[in-house]
């Protein structure tokens, strides 16, 4: 059997211009690797090599990758405890003053929740150039096994030696036909291979959205684990000065428990922590003889926001409407009276997060429960002045005390890696997921109308 002949062998075969008028995409794809070929458009396969000998344990090359390895490794130990030494010198410098900490508190946690932004919206984007990279090779590994086929026509019509002109007619003839099949083949190709070059830019294009896209992800992960290492030593420092002052801390959380556990409806929870708790109750009554005043057109004074050291709520809850932001990163899943999946109505709202997202408050209030209860797993319950109060649940870990004042944008507590709130049964949720209520003289209302509509028109600390 006659072996097939590469391209490049039979290329001189074909009529004066043919192999000109192809353009340079196909040749590319004719000359480079196009996957698995047919049995006629495929050349043996060179003698296999013998594999080097295993470089030795010992060889200079190694030794020399080892000792690179560990002069990283120790200027990354350098580096990150120059950096802690960095942080520890600034909180110090901080002091006691309450006013600084809150605002680099509040501060340090929007350029967290900001990057959980930034970090989703690239995964999002990725998720779509990968699917859009999947989809191009695909009609490309579709187009090549069209070209292929007609390179193996090629193959075995240029077999034949082109026939004398002036011999005999029927050599004449067959001539003929072969340009016209030529004539014919050619222009097909090249509307194929104009085809596939612009599906080979596409994919370009493409990879490098993606490597760009990647980089920029890597290096907000990066800053985001140190935001996050900034922000937990804050809050460390923050709850370290409210632990001394208020040395009973301890066993006021551990009464809330017990308390919590004696009660079976959140309203029940709230009325008993008030009455019952040192704490707590002291929260209420701050909350219930705070003044909250207005601007004189009878608009929501915003710049009293600005005041780091307030110890009461800067604006009315009632007034804040349109002006609140939600307090975490995330995907709304159910909505305030949509169905609970068992034959109830939900009193709040959902939100699918991230895994360890950031969770803030929306608005200023004194803390009169923080902790652990029924089926809600980790519950903060803000009292916001004026009959309103605020429950937030489903998070993994809480950073603030019963009794705590905590201004709008402050951190409060984090979210862990699965749901911890056991009502929630929505189909297709893996991640964690926020819970988020809201009460006007101990009955739910729709939290809709507190929501800013846009980013600019968020309430910030």
């Amino acid at each position: 059997m006659q072996r097939a002949r590469p391209f490049a062998s039979y290329s001189n075969t074909l009529p004066r211009g043919a192999l000109r008028s192809l353009p340079l995409c196909l040749l590319w794809l004719f000359a480079g690797p196009i996957g698995s070929l047919p049995a006629a458009a495929q050349t043996p396969a060179p003698a296999a090599q013998p594999a080097p000998p295993p470089q030795t344990a010992a060889s200079p090359d190694a030794i020399k990758q080892r000792q690179q390895e560990l002069d990283a490794a120790r200027a990354a130990q350098t580096s990150a405890a120059e950096a802690q030494a960095k942080l520890k010198a600034e909180i110090a410098a901080i002091g006691q003053d309450r006013s600084k900490l809150n605002q680099q508190l509040i501060d340090s946690a929007a350029q967290v929740r900001d990057l959980e932004a930034r970090m989703a919206d690239a995964e999002t984007r990725l998720h779509s150039l990968d699917a859009r990279e999947q989809q191009i090779r695909g009609s490309l590994d579709s187009r090549r096994s069209e070209i292929i086929e007609v390179l193996a026509a090629l193959q075995r019509a240029s077999r034949r030696a082109p026939p004398a002109l002036l011999v005999r007619p029927e050599d004449a003839l067959q001539s003929l036909r072969t340009a016209i099949l030529l004539g014919a083949v050619v222009p097909q190709l090249r509307e194929r291979a104009q085809r596939l070059a612009a599906e080979l830019g596409d994919l370009v294009t493409v990879r490098k959205s993606i490597a760009s896209e990647r980089d920029t992800l890597a290096f907000d992960r990066d800053k985001l684990k140190n935001d996050q290492t900034r922000l937990a030593a804050l809050i460390n420092e923050r709850q370290r000065q409210q632990a001394t002052m208020e040395q009973d801390i301890a066993a006021e959380s551990a009464r809330a428990i017990t308390l919590a556990k004696q009660v079976d409806t959140l309203q029940g929870l709230i009325t008993k922590m008030e009455e019952e708790v040192k704490a707590a109750a002291a929260a209420a009554k701050a909350a219930a003889t705070a003044s909250l005043k207005g601007a004189p057109d009878g608009k929501p004074d915003l710049t009293a926001l600005k005041n780091p050291n307030r110890t009461s709520p800067a604006i009315a809850f009632a007034s804040a409407k349109g002006l609140l932001a939600l307090p975490v990163n995330g995907t709304k899943i159910r909505d305030f009276g949509s169905s609970d999946g068992a034959g109830g109505v939900e009193k709040g709202i959902s939100l699918a997060t991230r895994p360890g997202a950031q969770v803030t408050t929306p608005c200023d209030g004194w803390v009169v429960y923080a902790g652990p209860f029924r089926s809600y797993g980790q519950l903060l319950i803000l009292n916001a002045g004026g009959g309103y109060h605020v429950l937030i649940a489903g998070m993994a870990r809480i950073s603030v005390n019963i009794g705590q004042f905590v201004l709008t944008g402050e951190p409060v507590a984090t979210m862990g890696t699965t749901s911890q709130v056991a009502s929630i049964f929505a189909p297709n949720v893996n991640q964690p997921v926020l819970y988020v209520e809201f009460r006007k003289d101990s009955t739910p209302i729709d939290p809709g109308p507190w929501w800013a509509a846009k980013e600019g028109e968020k309430v910030r600390g």
